[in-house]
């Protein structure tokens, strides 16, 4: 039992050498519609998934009284909107009356 491992493998440098692949697109192309003949499909998604991003990126940390945060909040849902679109449309009001 002295004898050499049965478990290695014997490499010769020759052998591990690198070729390198054909990419062309008429290569893929066909190795594509071999695949689909024999029942395999790319299974990655054809379009971002998930929520649409939102135009509204840019944010505005305001520190305002309490009172005035509470009011703001009452007026957003009692309409139903978000607190940024009144501050929105109160910067509108600011911009048109400085223009008047």
């Amino acid at each position: 039992m002295t004898g050499p491992n049965p478990f290695s493998i014997a490499l010769s440098p020759s052998k591990l050498r690198s070729k390198p692949k054909d990419s062309t697109p008429q290569t893929v192309a066909r190795s594509d519609e071999i695949a689909e003949k024999h029942g395999f499909v790319e299974r990655a998604p054809k379009k971002r998934r998930g929520r649409k991003p939102s135009p509204r990126t840019g944010q505005v940390h305001a520190k305002v009284m309490p009172n005035v945060a509470r009011e703001i909040s009452h007026e957003a849902s009692a309409r139903g909107v978000q607190q940024g679109v009144l501050i929105e449309e109160a910067w509108a009001l600011y911009k048109a009356s400085r223009k008047s």
